[in-house]
């Protein structure tokens, strides 16, 4: 066992990087850049948000006092998170701020070599306009689309989530997956610390942006890998679950 653990150590260390000759990764080889957002059909059922101009309900906040505050919630009201409300979160955790070029966007939130490799994925169980439902959400046009509506989706999340009871009452739940090779064409087998890296950064986002709409969070690592990616209706290879953060009014 302690053999195992040495060797899972190995992922926290930067070593890699030293074994890596990047004058073969895809990115140097030539190979086109992979999209910046996963793709959709023209054709799928897409749902406005609110854009940044256009809020009037998302008060300003002491950085101060949201940093000193913050704590992870397992219990919510039984108010519903509004679709400006989540519109905010959303641009808070994955917006885009500025395009820099065809394949380059600035987020609000860092990432590795600016590749993103992360989708946001919501289980929506009590959001005003929206359907109970797993939508996804697509920074570059500042919209959800529907994956699934489902009924039974607050009990399917709770088994996906280990029993975790709160997942099935909260509000909404934040599901990041991964999309890997985005990272992995430019930083090869390095790539896989610096995504894990990415995914603390944006939750720690909606920590602190959850504050502002007198919200609470509780982020999430045990989950079932299998029935997540299939709640997700992803292949689990390509693209799999990574990290996922409950979110409701507190």
């Amino acid at each position: 066992m302690e053999k195992l653990m040495e060797q899972y150590r190995f992922f926290l260390k930067d070593k890699v990087r030293q074994m890596i000759d990047f004058g073969l990764t895809d990115q140097s080889r030539g190979i086109p850049v992979p999209p910046v957002e996963k793709p959709y059909a023209p054709d799928d059922l897409r749902i406005d948000l609110v854009a940044k101009d256009d809020w009037h309900s998302i008060p300003s906040i002491d950085l101060l006092s949201a940093i000193q505050n913050r704590k992870s919630h397992r219990h919510f009201s039984a108010a519903p998170v509004t679709l400006e409300e989540l519109s905010f979160l959303l641009w808070a955790t994955q917006g885009v701020r500025e395009r820099a070029g065809e394949f380059t966007f600035f987020r609000t939130v860092p990432s590795a070599g600016c590749r993103h490799a992360l989708e946001t994925y919501l289980c929506a169980l009590n959001v005003t306009g929206l359907e109970t439902g797993i939508y996804r959400y697509l920074p570059l046009e500042h919209q959800l689309l529907t994956v699934a509506k489902d009924r039974d989706l607050p009990q399917k999340i709770v088994a996906a989530t280990f029993g975790q009871s709160f997942t099935g009452k909260a509000p909404v739940t934040f599901i990041w997956t991964t999309i890997p090779y985005r990272m992995e064409w430019r930083y090869h087998i390095a790539a896989h610390k610096v995504i894990a890296l990415d995914a603390g950064h944006v939750c720690q986002n909606l920590y602190l942006a959850s504050a502002a709409i007198g919200g609470g969070v509780c982020a999430i690592a045990a989950y079932h890998q299998e029935l997540m990616d299939e709640l997700l209706n992803v292949d689990g290879e390509n693209e799999f679950t990574l990290y996922l953060a409950a979110v409701g009014k507190i």
